[in-house]
C-alpha cells in the first residue's frame, strides 16, 4: 500500500505520516530524519510505555536502522513521522513531499497522499 499522512482533526497544527521503508540493498541503512516545506519541524517519533503503563509518543534522535531485505513499518500507534507546526493544512486528497535522509541511500523524495479517513493500516514505500 501507498503511503498517507493525516491529521487527528481539521484545525490540528500537527500531523503525521505513515509508510513502510523496505532495505533492497546488501548493506545497513539507518533513517536519520526527515523533512518537508509543509511543516515548520518534521521528526521520526515512536510510542513507549511509561512505568505506569501509559504509552507516550517520543522522539527517536539517534533514527531507524533498515537492515538489508528487512520492511521497517511506520504506523499508527508506532514508529511515525510527525508533522509539527504545519505550514498548510492537510487537506484530504492532496499530497505533500517528504524527503527522508537516510545514512547510505542519502535523500529520497515522497509523494504523500493526505487521507484523513484511512483507518489504521501498513503502507509501503522501497528504497
Amino acid at each position: 500500500m501507498e503511503p498517507y499522512a493525516r491529521v487527528a482533526s481539521p484545525n490540528s497544527k500537527s500531523g503525521a505520516a505513515f509508510m513502510m521503508l523496505e532495505n533492497q540493498t546488501i548493506l545497513n541503512d539507518r533513517l536519520l530524519s526527515a523533512r518537508s516545506n509543509s511543516a515548520k519541524r518534521v521528526e521520526l517519533h515512536t510510542h513507549v510505555e511509561t512505568g505506569d503503563g501509559v504509552m507516550q509518543m517520543t522522539e527517536i534522535k539517534d533514527g531507524i536502522e533498515l537492515r538489508p531485505g528487512v520492511t521497517h513499518h511506520l504506523k499508527r500507534g508506532a514508529d511515525h513521522i510527525m508533522l509539527m507546526g504545519l505550514t498548510e493544512p492537510l487537506k484530504q486528497d492532496f499530497a505533500i513531499d517528504i524527503t527522508l535522509i537516510f545514512e547510505k541511500a542519502g535523500e529520497i523524495i515522497v509523494s504523500v497522499p493526505i487521507d484523513n479517513n484511512r483507518k489504521p493500516t501498513e503502507t509501503a514505500h522501497s528504497h
